[in-house]
């Protein structure tokens, strides 16, 4: 009945293009659940959550809190990974109106005894509502208010607040609003909202020179990615390589027998994304890596990346996945003028697109089978949406703890869609964001509505792909500043190593790429070596992991500084336990100096009282007073402070 509800809502939160897509959360961290509801004229307006996860049948209700401006909302902590729905819903609490109008009448002196039969009345037309002990309870309240003949206390009768709960419990369902959409939420685990991503070459990893690298190569590793506090462990693809059109050392066309050729052009005859590189070891050795690194609380993050090489066994047995020219060569990926005569893309628009969606989601199947759970993404903004949301929603309903990362360097539209459709997590511009006002607004836009609902950013100053100008200028203080802007501002980061703790940046002239790429040689590289940066990664990974403040993205509020250079801000954890500010000197080459302002509520003590900060970098304490504060720091040394707050 239409008519009957004058109840409005809108704006509920959180939603995705208004409840088309899931919002995410994090398993046993607290959300919001709000949204904005009135109504005509001046009547009390009563407002209920109704939430479930899909597994279960029933509806739990729970009651939303007016906060301010019509803004209705509650908390919730999810218990549960999977899919959680909910629906809004508020109409006009004519019991707690009427018990509000009496107390006042009386207060003023005015006659009340119409406005109790009124009650009364309002009690009848719940009570056919009712069943069981709520009748029988209004029955008992209306029999209490008609035997009471002291005014005093029939008006504390009529006013009890358990009538008005139970008015609630038995309200006319035809005068109900309900929001418009059933929303959804997908909750992942913890490490979806927080990670240490590193990725390495596994054939770069024998400590032997000259000799291809090995999955238990990689696990001898294992020790020094925990050392630095890694708790993902990227591996490019592990699958064998295809030898027609192979590149040679540094993205030639010409490649000789000893070149390795690019892990991304992915098959030949001994098999496809399925298989494993021979020289890596076998399916039994991957496995063991798997089950060590977990002794480690590190988790192995497989590549994935839909394309083939010419040699794939899919071209001969499913011919109509690809495209073919003309003259009868199947079309190789390429973005004019640069061409990928290695690696073969799948045609998405094929009419076997069925089939193809079935193979290309077995891939993933298999490798969840064989224990992985984590998996990075290659060029997924070049393959057809409908797919990932399909494949994605299918893998994660069987498997909900499984973490997608996009790997997109590409329009912000695009990007955002992946994160829309299911992907967990998102590379990022972060890498070419360097002045402080283009951090800070890309911060910003990062962690406010509408995505901070369903775009987890992963902050990576290098790829195997990127090697910026940033770095290959400012060589180690760039490394570390941009390693600590990386871990401070963003929840979840990765860089690719061995060459980031290193300091590598030599160039290819004119790109933003590494000269000698790993993608297309076997490095040999010495595990040992130390390096401040190295250092830096260390102590900052450890701090992350102990600061729960640094483990949550959107909770960062960025702080006034009288020089450009430097960059402040706030983070404060979810319960208010831990409470850090961040300055950072953006200038690898200059000592910059300069004041800070704090806010005056996060000191929470009278303006000229002191208050302890304890820097978490440096291990030195200060005494700070007021409201602005003198900072310097020397890129040459530790370009930042991590100042802990001490309450």
């Amino acid at each position: 009945m239409p008519g009957r509800k004058r109840v409005v809502i809108s704006n509920v939160s959180p939603s995705v293009d208004g409840g088309i897509y899931p919002a995410k959360a994090i398993i046993d961290r607290p959300l919001t659940i709000s949204a904005d509801i009135f109504s005509d004229g001046h009547d009390h307006i009563a407002a209920a959550l109704f939430i479930r996860h899909k597994d279960e049948k029933q509806w739990k209700e729970l009651p939303l809190q007016f906060k301010n401006n019509d803004c209705w909302e509650t908390v919730i902590t999810p218990t549960k990974l999977g899919i959680y729905e909910f629906q809004v819903s508020g109409w006009i609490d004519k019991v707690s109106t009427w018990q509000a109008d009496l107390r006042k009448r009386y207060d003023a002196g005015q006659d009340v005894s119409t406005d109790i039969r009124i009650g009364i009345q309002l009690a009848e037309g719940l009570q056919k509502a009712a069943t069981g002990k709520n009748k029988a309870t209004i029955q008992n309240w209306i029999s209490r208010l008609n035997t009471e003949k002291d005014p005093e206390l029939r008006v504390g009768i009529a006013t009890e607040t358990g009538f008005a709960e139970l008015a609630r419990k038995c309200r006319d369902k035809n005068a109900v609003t309900v929001s418009d959409a059933t929303y959804e939420i997908t909750v992942d685990r913890e490490l979806a909202g927080f990670s240490n991503w590193y990725e390495l070459f596994p054939r770069s990893a024998s400590r032997e020179e000259g000799k291809h690298g090995s999955f238990d190569d990689v696990v001898a590793l294992l020790p020094r990615v925990e050392r630095m506090g890694f708790n993902i462990l990227y591996l490019p693809p592990i699958h064998p390589i295809g030898q027609a059109h192979r590149k040679g050392r540094n993205n030639s066309l010409h490649a000789s027998a000893e070149d390795p050729g690019s892990p991304w052009a992915i098959g030949n005859k001994r098999g496809g994304h399925k298989a494993i590189h021979n020289e890596l070891g076998n399916l039994k050795d991957f496995k063991r890596l798997i089950a060590e690194s977990r002794k480690y609380n590190i988790e192995i993050a497989m590549d994935i990346a839909y394309q083939c090489s010419p040699d794939h066994p899919y071209l001969k047995e499913h011919p109509k996945w690809f495209k073919w020219r003309p003259d009868g060569t199947v079309q190789y990926a390429e973005n004019p003028p640069k061409r990928y005569e290695d690696i073969v893309p799948f045609d998405f628009e094929t009419e076997d697109w069925e089939s193809l969606w079935e193979e290309l989601k077995s891939i993933i199947d298999y490798w969840i089978e064989a224990g992985v759970t984590v998996f990075r993404v290659d060029n997924p903004h070049t393959k057809a949406f409908p797919f990932w949301e399909w494949m994605i929603g299918e893998v994660k309903a069987e498997h909900p703890e499984v973490i997608f990362l996009a790997e997109a360097f590409t329009r912000p539209r695009l990007m955002e869609q992946l994160g829309k459709i299911g992907f967990t997590q998102s590379y990022t511009y972060f890498a070419w964001r360097n002045t402080k006002w283009e951090l800070e607004q890309y911060v910003k836009e990062l962690t406010q509505a509408p995505l901070k609902y369903y775009f987890r950013p992963n902050f990576w100053p290098n790829t195997p792909d990127i090697l910026t100008e940033e770095l290959v200028n400012g060589k180690e203080n760039a490394h570390v500043i941009r390693l600590l802007l990386a871990a401070t501002l963003s929840s979840s980061y990765g860089i690719y190593g061995p060459v980031y703790e290193y300091n590598v940046a030599d160039a290819t002239p004119g790109k933003e790429e590494y000269i000698d790429n790993e993608k297309y040689e076997i490095k040999h590289w010495d595990w040992d070596k130390h390096t401040k940066t190295f250092e830096l990664i260390c102590r900052m990974n450890r701090i992350r992991k102990e600061h729960p403040a640094l483990q949550v993205i959107d909770n960062i509020q960025f702080l006034e500084t009288n020089n450009e250079q430097l960059i402040a801000y706030l983070k404060v954890s979810e319960l208010h336990t831990d409470t850090l500010i961040t300055v950072i000197n953006l200038d690898p080459y200059n000592v910059q100096s300069g004041h800070i302002k704090l806010p005056p509520a996060l000191i929470n003590k009278e303006i000229d009282e002191s208050f302890v900060v304890h820097d978490l970098l440096g291990g030195d304490t200060y005494q700070w007073q007021g409201e602005w504060h003198f900072v310097s720091l020397n890129p040459y040394d530790i370009p930042a402070h991590i100042l802990q707050l001490k309450q």
